[in-house]
C-alpha cells in the first residue's frame, strides 16, 4: 500500500494497491470516496425532523389496530405505505354493519337491547374490545328500544290527557249540590225567571237574544257575566239557557239568587218542551247514529293503539270526547224549533268568554245566508290550523270528495249568528238527517264523531264569513298558541279542545282570561273553593 501526498497540502489522500493496475495505464482503478461534512449534517437534521412524525404515526396505527384493522400488521405495514384513510374505512365498516342490522331488524322486531344507557355501551365496548359489527348491532338495539319508549310515553300522555278532560272537578260537583239544596230551602232560589215584568222581552225582536245550551252552571255564569260586563248597553241583552233535567234546579237557583248581576235570563229544561212525537223520534234516531259512529271510531282507535302517529292520535282522541254524545250538543240543529218566536240569535258555547261588546253582531248583514261564522283564523288568510275539512271527513269516500274540498277551511262553531227566519225557509234540518242516514248506509265511514261534521254538510253554501277578530278558537288545545295581542283584542275566546278552563290541565296563562269573570265574593264560590 502506498501513500501519495499532493503538493497543495493535505487535502486529499490517495490509497492504491500494488497489484491493482489494470489495463494499459496500470493506474489505480478504485473510485475515490469523498465524505463532505456538510452533507452529513444535513442528513442528520432531516432524520431529526422525520423520526418524530414516524413515531406518532406508528403509535396511532397501533392504537387503532384492534378496532379498525384486520390485524396490527395491516395497520403498521400495508396501510403505512399505501396511505389509507382510517376515517373512511371506519365509516364504510360502520355503514355496512348498520345496513346488515337494519335488514335483519324485521325478524327481530320484538327483541330488546341488553344495554340501558350509553355508559353501559361504552363500558361494554371498552372492556370486551368489541368490533365494529358488534358495536353497530348493540347501538341499533338501543336506539330501537329508546324509540319504542318515547312513542309509548307520547301515546300514554295523550291518553291521560284525554281521560283528564272527561272529569268534572270536585268544586263543580260541590256547586251543583249546594245550589240544589238552596233551591229546596230558599224561596228566593225558586223565583220565576225572568220576572213577570220582563217576560215580554223573551220574544221581542228589538232585543239581542243570546242562546246557551249547557249543563255547566259555572260556565254559563261566566258567559253571561263576561257578555254583560263588556256590553255598551247591557239592558238590551236577553239570555236563553237550555239545560237538561238534572241541571235545571241548580241552574235556576244560581240565576235567581244572582239576578241583580244579570239582565233578563230565561232558564228552561228539556223536560219543559212539548215537542211533537215526530220530532222525538228523529232526535232519538239522531243520537243512536252518533253513538254508532262513536263506537266504530273507538274500536278503530283501539285496534291501532300500537301505531302512534303524532297529531293524528290527538285529533282521534278529541273526537271521542263525551260531548260528542251529549244531547244538548246535538240539539243545535233543532234551534228553530226550540225558539219558534225568534228571528235572529247569537249562539254561544259554554266554554267561551266574551271580551267585547257583541251588539253589532245582530246588525250584521248575512246576505241571505243562514249562519255567520269565522272561517279564516287569526294566523292569516286560509291558514285554519286543524280546521280544514280533511280534519273532519274521510275524503277517500266519493260521497265526501264530490261535495267538499279537503283543503278548504271549515267555519268555526262556538260563536255564531243565526238567521232563524232564513233557516226556516230551507231544508237544513232535513239535510242533516239525510246525511246521518247516508253515513249509516256507507258503513259509518264518512266522518269523525261529533255534531259538527254533518252540520258543515247541511249548512254548505249558506255561511257568511265574519271578521276573524270576532272569534279565536282552539284555546283548549296544546297545539294552538295565539300571540298575546290576539288574545287581548279578540271579541270571544273559545276554549275548544280537551283543556277546558275549569280543568287543571288547562293553560294557566290563558285560563286567567276566563277566571277574571267569576264572582269570587259569591258565598257558593267561596264554600266550594272554585278560585283555588
Amino acid at each position: 500500500m502506498k501513500f501519495y501526498i499532493s503538493a497543495a497540502g493535505i487535502k486529499r489522500v490517495t490509497i492504491s494497491s500494488p497489484g491493482g493496475a489494470i489495463g494499459k495505464g496500470g493506474g489505480g482503478c478504485a473510485a475515490a470516496r469523498r465524505f463532505p461534512g456538510r452533507t452529513l449534517i444535513l442528513f442528520l437534521l432531516m432524520l431529526a425532523i422525520i423520526l418524530p412524525f414516524i413515531f406518532v404515526r406508528f403509535a396511532f396505527l397501533v392504537l387503532e389496530s384492534p378496532s379498525v384493522c384486520d390485524s396490527p400488521l395491516d395497520c403498521m405495514g400495508l396501510r403505512l405505505f399505501r396511505g389509507g384513510d382510517t376515517s373512511l374505512k371506519i365509516r364504510e365498516e360502520l355503514t355496512r354493519a348498520l345496513v346488515e342490522e337494519t335488514s335483519q331488524d324485521g325478524n327481530r322486531r320484538g327483541e330488546k337491547g341488553s344495554l340501558e344507557s350509553f355508559d353501559e355501551l361504552v363500558k361494554e365496548m371498552t372492556l370486551k374490545r368489541r368490533d365494529i359489527k358488534t358495536f353497530a348491532s348493540v347501538t341499533k338495539k338501543m336506539l330501537l328500544q329508546m324509540e319504542r319508549k318515547v312513542q309509548s310515553a307520547k301515546h300514554h300522555e295523550l291518553l291521560y290527557w284525554h281521560l283528564a278532560s272527561h272529569g268534572v272537578p270536585k268544586c263543580l260537583h260541590c256547586l251543583s249540590l249546594r245550589l240544589t239544596e238552596e233551591y229546596s230551602v230558599n224561596a228566593m232560589a225558586r223565583t220565576r225567571l225572568p220576572p213577570p215584568e220582563s217576560v215580554s222581552r223573551l220574544t221581542d225582536p228589538s232585543f239581542h237574544h243570546v242562546v246557551i245550551l249547557t249543563d255547566n252552571v259555572l260556565a254559563a255564569s261566566v258567559v253571561i257575566s263576561s257578555t254583560v260586563q263588556n256590553a255598551v248597553n247591557p239592558d238590551k241583552f236577553v239570555f236563553h239557557i237550555v239545560t237538561d233535567k238534572k241541571t235545571y234546579t241548580p241552574m235556576h237557583a244560581w240565576f235567581a239568587i244572582n239576578s241583580a248581576l244579570s239582565p233578563v235570563v230565561e232558564v228552561k229544561g228539556l223536560h219543559q218542551y212539548d215537542w211533537p212525537q215526530e220530532v222525538n223520534v228523529r232526535v232519538k234516531e239522531m243520537l243512536e247514529i252518533h253513538r254508532m259512529i262513536w263506537r266504530r271510531h273507538y274500536q278503530n282507535l283501539k285496534d291501532s293503539h300500537n301505531s302512534f302517529i303524532e297529531g293524528t292520535h290527538e285529533q282521534s282522541l278529541q273526537a271521542l270526547n263525551p260531548s260528542c254524545l251529549a244531547l244538548l250538543n246535538h240539539l243545535r240543529i233543532y234551534i228553530p224549533k226550540l225558539f219558534p218566536d225568534l228571528d235572529k240569535i247569537v249562539l254561544l258555547d259554554d266554554d267561551v268568554v266574551v271580551q267585547r261588546d257583541l251588539s253589532s253582531l245582530w246588525e250584521t248583514d248575512l246576505n241571505g245566508n243562514v249562519v255567520g261564522a269565522v272561517v279564516d283564523l287569526w294566523c292569516g288568510s286560509n291558514c285554519c290550523p286543524g280546521r280544514k275539512y280533511k280534519d273532519y271527513f274521510n275524503f277517500s269516500h266519493p260521497l265526501i270528495s264530490s261535495n267538499l274540498l279537503q283543503d278548504d277551511c271549515a267555519w268555526l262553531s262556538g260563536m255564531n249568528v243565526f238567521d232563524l227566519k232564513a233557516w226556516r225557509q230551507t231544508n237544513i234540518t232535513e239535510a242533516y238527517s239525510t246525511w246521518l242516514r247516508l253515513s249509516v248506509s256507507s258503513g259509518l265511514q264518512l266522518w269523525q264523531p261529533g255534531a259538527l261534521p254533518p252540520t258543515l254538510l247541511a249548512f254548505k253554501g249558506l255561511t257568511q264569513p265574519l271578521d276573524p277578530s270576532w272569534h279565536v278558537a282552539g284555546l283548549g288545545s296544546r297545539s294552538v298558541k295565539p300571540p298575546e295581542e290576539i288574545l287581548k283584542s279578540a271579541a270571544v275566546l273559545h276554549f275548544s279542545g280537551p283543556a277546558k278552563p275549569w280543568l287543571e290541565i288547562s293553560n294557566p296563562k290563558v285560563r286567567s282570561y276566563w277566571y277574571r269573570y267569576i264572582n269570587s265574593s259569591n258565598i257558593f264560590v267561596r264554600k266550594c273553593k272554585i278560585m283555588n
